[in-house]
């Protein structure tokens, strides 16, 4: 492909310059006729720097748009593979010269704003569509000259990084600028055009386009070769609804970044070879050794100084080498340009050397057509001459035979009038007079018929000179004034021949002076090329000790590579081994707590279980610090995710969590043996849930797959579930103005006495139906129910201690004033006194259905072991 640097350069000369000129005047000289790929690149460089050159470059190549055609029409017409894609390339870079001639608000980088494609654009909507019309148009040939290149790539060059297959793509990068800008302005036309009242059906032209210029950005973005140099925009998955408004907002501009520093594609070739391979994968090696375990014994050898020295030598020379090969390369190219532009001015004055001999020729052959014109005309002169004397003669002998035709006549007449003479001699007179008529007749009738003749021939003879001379005449002044003419064009053909052999030798003694010093720049190379030669045997030199050097540093460096290797597999067992007892002790964490939370899920099934009873407030406290042990355990799992060799964090926030869960789902039991059955349904449900997500969790830390995406959200929702139950069943007491609560605990008490009142009546009426109808075991169980009286003692109990410790607690103030200001003690009475009152309902309840054989008597036992435990509270809530 063609060279970045000679690319740029070209492209500052023009804004130098202010112009192409000098572009031009070199491309003319160019043999593009000769060579397809030379004109392919010719292409490429054109395009670059209509892109961005200066502004005036696109007025200069207005002036030779027939070079360009000629050239395409050219290689259109040849069956060669660049041939046919200069053809397509030059009627994209002559429809984007038109484009931009006809629209100079678009600059030739086709980088315009918004504002300025709508000014262009207008209101008319005829003027709108045209140019949509010239978009498309424009857009077309882009893409077919990237699907012609394409379709010349086969899979395997196109995946290759071959010369050839770059140079074919190399002008697709400007290819893709142009159509990223012409595809925004196109899609914002579009969107102009279908929102006017009558929008043209440009839908499915649309498509076409669309499609192509997709699969070319895709095509090109899969390619390595584009994405080292260009980064190319991704389109739609489908096109723009241009009859919905509102899609114009969803459009979003693609945009094609080009990276600041390129890379170079021509990288000059060394002209010595140096492999650092065999040094450099030893001294990196080295540098690691000596960074993890330092220098052998402390002391660095002299050696190392010794080869780092020579590598800095080797270093300086070669970039001294590189230096002067990139500046006799640089000095080289401008010399072959100057002798490739002197051939060119040569070949050209040659070329107008040549036609001045050809128009020499044609005049010479012109005028020796005039003098032959000439010649013919002098020998018609001379015809018209002789036939003018034969003329004369002709006259004279009719004269005299007209005189000899009157003196016959006179004769014949005398003899008529001398009748007199005799008859003898009469005779031979009449008939010699006779002869004499009749000879005289014939000649006077021959007389007369050659005389018209020649009268004739005369007359013809007189009008064919006349006609020639007229003739000969017009093309007398005409030779004559082409003669002029032709000796006008002739002296300025020599004159502007001598030109040319002035400008001729001048050229030929500055192609002289080139070739001298040519020569002289020859013998510097070759005076460069000898001190490179010595410097190579130096270089080789200093490469064979740093290979002898490196040789034995080799052997050393892989006995300790040999360490460091078995070192470090060491370290990796190790490592693995600390990783095998961390999830170890992981495992048996696990399943200690699996342990904790099956014991306490097991407990809610428990009927030992059953006397237990815990407040709505702990089940609160426990089931609160649960839900916050879950951050701990999330932090410490997160940890463990990031680095498996420490799973301290996790095992000790995972012990906590299983005996918090665990304390939350034995006090959550325990709290619904005092709650309404609806709520005690619930709660055990919401931790027996709790316990279940818990050890799903659990499961989940067991497995390594698995490890990583264990998640507490479940258990969270479990444990939230239980606090929310827990607030439901706090006492509603609290929420009661502490002034209420002297009044609050005397109906509690009251309602209490009332319900173990209105109990032990109804046991009594059973216990006396039983009497009547049973006996034996069925009537001593009736009998125990007598123990309902000690309850209700015992409560009469509790209502006058609670009295007596009121009474002697409150000093001046008043009963309310007392239980405000211990309003815990408070509370606690009030929960107790409505344990007992529920616990005796309920115990009466279950006990007439034993008796009408339609309950359990285990639901008996519970009740009774329920009223029994709320009966213990109401005590111990009496006492302060």
């Amino acid at each position: 492909p063609v060279g970045l640097d000679h690319g740029e350069g070209i492209i500052l000369g023009t804004h130098h310059e202010k112009g192409a000129f000098t572009f031009w005047s070199y491309a003319i000289g160019l043999p593009l006729p000769s060579s397809a790929i030379l004109s392919w690149k010719f292409c490429h460089v054109l395009h670059k720097v209509l892109r961005d050159g200066h502004p005036n470059v696109l007025q200069d190549c207005q002036r030779y748009r027939s070079n360009i055609r000629e050239t395409g029409d050219l290689w259109g017409h040849l069956h060669d593979r660049y041939g046919q894609l200069v053809s397509i390339y030059t009627r994209l870079l002559l429809t984007k010269i038109s484009f931009h001639a006809k629209h100079p608000e678009f600059p030739p980088g086709l980088e315009v704003s918004d504002e300025v494609l709508e000014k262009t654009a207008g209101t008319d909507v005829n003027n709108i569509f045209q140019l949509t019309v010239e978009l498309f148009d424009y857009l077309d040939c882009e893409l077919r000259l990237s699907e012609s290149v394409f379709r010349q790539l086969n899979t395997s060059m196109a995946i290759s990084q071959m010369s050839a297959v770059q140079c074919r793509l190399a002008p697709l990068i400007q290819v893709i600028q142009d159509c990223s800008h012409l595809y925004h302005y196109a899609v914002k036309l579009m969107f102009k055009l279908h929102s006017s009242p009558s929008p043209p059906p440009l839908q499915a032209v649309f498509l076409s386009p669309f499609s192509s210029l997709k699969n070319f950005f895709k095509k090109a973005s899969d390619m390595l070769y584009f994405k080292r140099l260009i980064q190319i925009p991704r389109l739609p998955e489908s096109p723009p609804n241009f009859l919905r408004a509102s899609a114009l907002a969803e459009h979003v501009k693609p945009v094609v970044v080009i990276p600041e520093e390129a890379p170079e594609d021509e990288e000059p070739e060394n002209l010595i070879e140096i492999s650092t391979a065999s040094t450099t994968e030893p001294q990196v090696t080295s540098d690691v050794f000596e960074q993890t375990f330092g220098p052998p014994n402390g002391i660095r050898d002299d050696r190392d100084a010794q080869i780092e020295s020579l590598k800095k030598e080797v270093d300086m020379l070669r970039a001294e080498m590189e230096k002067i090969k990139l500046e006799a390369q640089r000095y080289i190219t401008q010399l072959k340009a100057q002798v490739n532009s002197l051939e060119g001015e040569v070949e050209e004055q040659r070329k107008q050397k040549q036609k001045a001999l050809v128009d020499n020729e044609q005049l010479r052959d012109e005028l020796e057509k005039l003098q032959r014109v000439k010649q013919d005309s002098d020998r018609s002169q001379r015809l018209c001459a002789e036939a003018e004397k034969k003329a004369s003669a002709t006259e004279i002998r009719y004269t005299k035979l007209k005189e000899k035709h009157s003196e016959l006549i006179n004769t014949h007449a005398e003899l008529l009038r001398k009748g007199t003479l005799p008859s003898a001699r009469q005779g031979p007179t009449n008939a010699d007079t006779a002869k004499q008529l009749t000879v005289t007749q014939q000649s006077q009738e021959e007389v007369a018929r050659v005389k018209e003749q020649l009268a004739f021939q005369v007359e013809q003879v007189k009008r064919e000179a006349e006609m020639k001379l007229e003739d000969q005449s017009v093309q007398m002044e005409q030779l004559r004034q082409e003669l002029d003419a032709r000796r006008d064009e002739l002296d300025q053909a020599q004159r502007s021949l001598s030109h040319a052999k002035q400008a001729g030798a001048e050229l030929n003694a500055q192609v002289e002076a080139l070739h001298a010093e040519k020569e002289v720049l020859r013998r510097s190379v070759s005076e460069k090329e000898c001190e490179l030669l010595s410097t190579r045997g130096l270089i080789e030199e200093k490469e064979l000790q740093l290979s002898q050097e490196a040789d034995k540093a080799t052997r050393e460096i892989r006995e300790l590579q040999g360490r460091l290797l078995e070192k470090s597999n060491q370290e990796q067992n190790l490592q693995q081994k600390l990783l095998d007892e961390q999830f170890g002790i992981l495992q048996e964490t696990v399943r200690e707590a699996e342990d904790i939370l099956r014991d306490a899920v097991a407990k809610l099934d428990d009927p030992l279980h059953v006397r237990c009873t815990s407040s709505p407030d702990y089940l609160l406290s426990r089931a609160q610090a649960a839900l916050e042990s879950t951050d701990a355990l999330e932090n410490g799992h997160a940890q463990y995710v990031a680095s498996m060799a420490d799973a301290a964090g996790l095992v000790g926030a995972l012990a906590l969590f299983a005996h918090l869960t665990a304390d939350t789902i034995v006090n959550g039991s325990a709290t619904s043996h005092l709650a309404p059955t609806d709520h005690a349904d619930r709660l055990m449900e919401t931790c027996r849930d709790c316990g279940q997500r818990s050890l799903d969790y659990l499961g989940e830390l067991k497995d390594k797959q698995t490890l990583g995406h264990a998640e507490l959200g479940d258990v969270r929702r479990a444990l939230r579930g239980v606090l929310q139950l827990a607030q439901e069943l706090r006492p509603k007491s609290l929420d009661i103005k502490q002034e209420e609560l002297g009044d609050m605990v005397e109906k509690e008490m009251a309602s209490t006495s009332e319900a173990i009142e209105d109990a032990v009546r109804r046991i009594e009426e059973m216990m006396s139906q039983a009497r009547n109808k049973s006996s034996g075991v069925k009537l001593e169980v009736n009998e125990r129910f007598s123990s309902f009286q000690a309850i209700r003692l015992l409560v009469t109990t509790s209502t006058n201690l609670q009295k007596e410790i009121v009474e002697s607690g409150r000093g001046a103030a008043t009963t309310q004033e007392f239980y405000a200001k211990n309003s815990r003690w408070t509370e606690g009475l009030i929960s107790a006194s409505k344990a007992v009152g529920w616990g005796a309902t309920q115990l009466v309840e279950s006990a007439d259905r034993v008796v009408l054989h339609t309950g359990k008597y285990e639901e008996l036992i519970v009740c009774s072991h329920e009223i029994a435990a709320s009966t213990a509270q109401l005590v111990a809530a009496s006492k302060v």
